[in-house]
């Protein structure tokens, strides 16, 4: 069974957390609050607390996944937060993801982000693909795994 790690599990994240499920895969999903946590275990979705601002707390939870779906879009923080996160944080993480089992990775988020993630695609043979609005992610998550 594939497991997919949800990062900004908000509503768009727990709808697709919530299609893998009924697809088979085993689902994780990440929350900075408690009320988020909440909402996550609600939809039936394993949840994490962990932080794009502090990779390691992403790293901690990649151990057993697959697939990491980085749903940053709507993140939300002062304009110095958003610009570590889609930047220098999200550079670190890529990083050292060459050391985990993530076959794969959904990227919402920014223009700067996305050349990040082309850059490790490129470096590391991460493979990437970018959810932009009238994506079906769970098409995108499903056709990383399978290498399409």
């Amino acid at each position: 069974m594939a497991r997919a790690l949800i990062v900004g599990c908000g509503c768009r994240g727990r709808e697709l957390g919530e299609r893998l499920l009924a697809k088979g895969w085993a689902v994780r999903g990440t929350s900075r609050r408690e009320e988020g946590l909440e909402a996550i275990e609600a939809a039936g979705i394993e949840a994490a607390e962990a932080d794009p601002d502090r990779p390691g707390t992403i790293l901690e939870l990649v151990g057993d996944v697959a697939v990491l779906v980085l749903l940053l879009g709507s993140c939300r923080g002062s304009e110095e937060e958003l610009a570590a996160i889609h930047g220098p944080r999200l550079e670190r993480l890529l990083e050292h993801l060459v050391e985990t089992p993530v076959r794969g990775v959904l990227y919402e988020g920014t223009e700067e982000g996305e050349e990040i993630l082309r850059a490790a695609e490129r470096t590391w043979r991460i493979p990437v693909r970018m959810a932009g609005d009238g994506d079906d992610p769970a098409r995108l998550v499903e056709g990383l795994l399978a290498g399409r």
